[in-house]
């Protein structure tokens, strides 16, 4: 058995070439997504993104990056949807995520809102979080109460 296993990856050694890199791109996806579920801000999904830096004063830079990103934004949707194709090696689901956080679209912020309601995936995000020492996601429903809102 063994030397057929061997026979057949020296004959079709460009398959495993290929399985190696969409092994490498999975690990390297999965760690850039673990990466930004960690770096978000707790109140992000309340407040919405930060609008500061230098690039929002100037109106080309502004709208050349945002341009920018979409166009990036839909490069990697694109080739998420081609992964995510029968028989193409790679992680098609998460490379479509990241696009779509990529590009801005109406409706955008409800999406992700209503992707934090469905059932374990908060919880998840959470737990995630709790594991490198970060605050639990905010979302609308579970906001904090203040001391002025306790009442008596």
């Amino acid at each position: 058995m063994i030397d057929w296993v061997q026979q057949w990856v020296h004959h079709h050694h460009a398959v495993g070439w290929m399985a190696a890199a969409a092994f490498g791109l999975s690990v390297l996806s999965l760690v850039a997504g673990l990466g930004v579920v960690v770096a978000l801000p707790a109140d992000f999904f309340v407040r919405g993104p930060a609008r500061h830096g230098f690039w929002q004063s100037h109106a080309v830079l502004r709208v050349t990056l945002l341009v920018a990103k979409n166009l990036l934004g839909v490069a990697v949707f694109l080739a998420g949807f081609v992964m995510a194709l029968p028989l193409v090696p790679g992680p098609g689901v998460l490379f479509m995520l990241v696009g779509l956080g990529l590009v801005d679209f109406p409706g955008k912020r409800s999406l992700e809102r209503r992707l934090l309601r469905v059932p374990g995936v908060l919880v998840s995000v959470n737990r995630l979080r709790t594991r490198f020492g970060k605050p639990a996601i905010l979302t609308e429903e579970r906001q904090p109460r203040s001391v002025v809102d306790s009442g008596p």
